[in-house]
């Protein structure tokens, strides 16, 4: 995350060239795609390139997050050593952008014609000063709910549609000896179950007006602390281990029937693709309760560093064509659980998950329940969003913080971080 003041990282880059660690004809990729589904999907990208002639470097940092390889990005950013390529999203890349150090992509995106082939509110994030200086990879639904259909069925409950019935069914999946909903105790987690249930219990509305355009009022009055509490109910039903637990050890839970349910991104799809299940047969999906008018979007992108030598700008060329590609989009999505950031490739081959993620981009883009995810990156900066963080986890794992004295932690937090 881009938390170092942006004038020391341009004083630190004045007059330094621009190279990066990638030879001739390759590319440097830095990301954070590590667990079993993600590494299979990245793993499609460097084989086309390889399969054109050129190299990849696999630059994989570890953290479903991304906080560890932000950090190691800014390192080499400073030392004047960015890789080709990263994994960069939401505001961050225009972050990137105003200091100077992205490439462009206008000449790949005007002869793919992107402009045409993207939705308007993925294209304008992959631009800065109306250049294209990113690909996107994907698009991730936030906002789902994964279930063992066996242990909803051993606990007498079927998928809940509304917060009451999440809570309610809940408690069946304990009393029937099972773990209700699996969770990691990370910052990123926390606040993936916070921003569902905010949008589950107030709307897209009320999520846009507090978790987007950060407004006082909002982050601070009544509807807040009423979604902070639904939020706090939720560690009721977690078990003592999660703290420190990763996401993708908690789908195991899910797909291993010791837990019954899992709030997270589509992500976790692949984790169940990777065990060789099927949807809707050996694990269900469904908007997070309470959401099914919405979508918190979280967009995957490869965004380009300027370097130094041709041959290593028209690698990156082809890394931007490749990643956009039918190809790649069918098989990295596939792999990843996300759906194409094309809308007009062949969904026959996804799964009814993937199906209705889709159909659900497409309404609730018209119908205005499309917002961005603030615990992904594509909401609010970066300064902002670990604010944010810090207020949500400190209040979930403190039993004496009222939900109140939590609302007014966090308009402090978001007001601070925006000066």
């Amino acid at each position: 995350m881009l938390t170092f003041k942006k004038t020391t990282l341009a004083l630190a880059l004045a007059g330094a060239t621009l190279a990066t660690a990638a030879h001739a004809n390759e590319v440097e990729v830095l990301h954070w795609w590590t667990s079993g589904g993600e590494a299979r999907a990245a793993n499609v990208l460097k084989e086309l390139m390889e399969a054109e002639g050129y190299g990849w470097q696999d630059f994989a940092v570890a953290g479903g997050g991304g906080e560890t390889a932000m950090t190691v990005l800014k390192s080499r950013a400073m030392s004047g050593n960015p890789p080709s390529a990263a994994q960069i999203k939401g505001p961050e890349i225009q972050e990137w952008g105003e200091l100077g150090l992205l490439g462009d992509l206008n000449e790949v995106a005007d002869a793919e014609s992107w402009d045409e082939l993207l939705p308007e509110v993925v294209a304008d994030i992959m631009r800065y000063d109306d250049q294209y200086v990113a690909v996107p990879v994907n698009v991730h639904r936030v906002n789902w709910l994964w279930a063992n259909p066996a242990v909803l069925e051993a606990a007498g409950v079927e998928m809940p549609t509304t917060l009451d019935e999440f809570f309610a069914a809940g408690e069946a999946i304990r009393e029937a000896g099972y773990v209700p909903l699996a969770h990691g105790g990370q910052a990123w987690q926390d606040a993936t179950v916070f921003e569902s249930v905010v949008l589950g219990g107030q709307g897209s509305e009320f999520y846009q007006q507090a978790l987007v355009e950060l407004d006082p009022e909002a982050l601070g009055g009544e509807q807040m602390v009423a979604a902070l509490e639904d939020f706090k109910r939720t560690r009721e039903l977690m078990d003592e281990g999660m703290s420190g637990r990763d996401w993708n050890i908690a789908t195991a839970m899910v797909i291993e029937g010791t837990a019954g349910m899992q709030l997270m991104g589509d992500w976790a799809k692949g984790e169940f693709t990777a065990a060789g299940l099927t949807a809707g047969e050996d694990y269900l999906c469904a908007a997070a309760p309470g959401t099914e008018d919405a979508f918190t979007f979280n967009i995957d992108s490869l965004a380009m560093f300027r370097v130094a030598s041709d041959n290593e700008r028209e690698a990156q060329q082809v890394l931007a064509r490749l990643v956009l590609e039918p190809t790649f989009q069918e098989a990295f999505n596939l792999a990843k659980g996300s759906i194409p950031a094309r809308p007009d490739l062949d969904m026959s081959e996804f799964d009814s998950c993937a199906q209705q993620s889709l159909a659900d981009f497409q309404r609730t883009a018209e119908e205005g329940g499309l917002v961005p995810s603030m615990a992904h990156g594509m909401a609010v900066r970066a300064d902002v969003q670990g604010a944010i963080f810090d207020v949500v986890t400190n209040y979930f794992n403190d039993a004496n913080m009222p939900a109140e004295e939590a609302a007014q932690r966090m308009v402090r937090a978001a007001q601070a971080a925006a000066f």
